[in-house]
């Protein structure tokens, strides 16, 4: 049983969608930034300074076991705040820190804090909506999430060019205020206090039992896993190959910002088909779709075919990685946490977190292994992709057998 929305539709997504792009912002902002920090904090090994953003990621991962649970017990607001709270201190001493072990640890537990609006925010869609409609939802939401990355690299570079890449740090401070803000004063809090659980051990362990022994809630969390690993990877390394491989440094926040416009479409396309096609099957689609043009790219670029227009075709493949999102990250949402409404904070902690830490073990050792090509890049994108869509048609299996559970 859901509780009845309090702000308008429009109001409700915005605010979400703020939320979860405090994670956008954190991470695509950066990536202009990965060369000037490189040369100033670790110039004998440039790439570890793509550690900056799945450090955050990592921290995230972390803060999302913690998150969901004591939403569960003091309701979602005052743990939003207080995981914004943590989020602005970790900025605070990324700005000051002048080594990057130091600059790596204050981003971890940026990432910390970030985990509270990205896993309650999640939650606090379950509290008010349900099946497909929560689907829909989420589509709408992931869609302004996905177009605020289309302006994080250019705002980004431009806030190095007037103050630095460190001033990016006080950005962050302000966008974190900001949003949590407006969570306070328009947002009534989600979860009334006759629904709040017990942090008792016992229950919890019957809340992650109850998770895993429903199928359809495995498997997606594992297709989850393998669409972040495809986002993490393309993200960690998007800036060097553009760099490295094609020469575009100048003009990158821009190809960046036309690839994440054309990419946020998927989201729409997803709420406008979801309702009528379900979660499970737009998801598979997508996610077979995609280790085809992974195999198509890996083969153009070992071909030596094409020249000049390798970078044109590999944007076109980047870019449908990330219109890849917006068929699979929402549905796959949705499908794991409609059996868990009750439990909802808890189940996405628990979801959430298993899938971004494996997702960025996955991650930084494609990252650490790039070669001056977008194969490490595009081969991992295949495996991932290729593993998606046979756990996907496993799912499939299961629903037809169990018709009831067809989403």
């Amino acid at each position: 049983m859901t509780t009845r929305p309090a702000l308008s539709r429009v109001e409700f997504i915005a605010l979400i969608a703020m939320l979860f792009a405090t994670i956008a912002f954190s991470i695509d902002s950066m990536l202009p930034a990965l060369p000037a920090i490189a040369a100033e904090l670790s110039p004998d090994d440039v790439n570890r300074a793509q550690l900056i953003l799945t450090s955050f990621v990592l921290g995230m991962g972390v803060g999302t076991l913690f998150s969901g649970p004591l939403s569960d017990r003091f309701g979602r607001k005052p743990v939003i705040l207080a995981g914004a709270g943590l989020y602005i201190l970790g900025a605070a001493l990324a700005y000051f820190a002048q080594g990057l072990e130091l600059l790596l640890m204050a981003r971890v537990i940026g990432g910390l804090g970030a985990a509270a609006p990205r896993v309650v925010g999640l939650a606090i869609i379950r509290d008010l909506y349900a099946g497909r409609e929560m689907a829909r939802i989420m589509s709408f939401v992931m869609m302004v999430f996905t177009l605020f990355p289309a302006v994080a690299p250019l705002l980004g570079s431009i806030i190095i060019g007037l103050a630095g890449w460190r001033s990016i740090f006080l950005v962050f401070i302000l966008f974190g205020g900001l949003a949590a803000a407006w969570l306070a004063i328009r947002q009534p809090e989600s979860l009334p206090p006759e629904n709040r659980r017990s942090l008792r051990p016992a229950l919890m362990w019957a809340a992650m039992t109850e998770m895993f022994i429903h199928p359809r809630v495995r498997i997606s969390i594992l297709a989850q896993t393998l669409a972040y690993a495809m986002l993490f990877m393309a993200i960690t390394l998007i800036q060097p190959i553009f760099s490295e491989v094609f020469g575009r440094t100048q003009t990158f926040p821009y190809w960046f910002a036309g690839m994440a416009l054309l990419a946020a479409s998927g989201n729409l396309l997803n709420a406008a088909l979801v309702v009528r096609l379900g979660m499970r099957n737009l998801a598979t689609f997508a996610f077979g779709a995609q280790a085809v043009l992974s195999v198509l790219i890996t083969l153009a670029w070992l071909s030596g075919l094409f020249g000049g227009a390798m970078f044109f075709i590999f944007l076109a493949w980047l870019t449908t990685v990330f219109f890849m999102v917006g068929l699979t990250l929402g549905n796959l949402n949705a499908i794991t946490m409609e059996p868990m409404g009750h439990i909802a904070g808890f189940a996405a902690s628990i979801s959430g977190a298993l899938a971004t830490v494996i997702a960025v073990a996955l991650a930084v050792p494609v990252g650490l292994s790039f070669d001056g090509t977008p194969l490490p890049l595009t081969i991992g994108v295949l495996a991932t992709s290729g593993a998606a869509f046979v756990v996907m048609l496993r799912m499939r299996q299961l629903d037809l057998r169990n018709p009831q559970w067809g989403f």
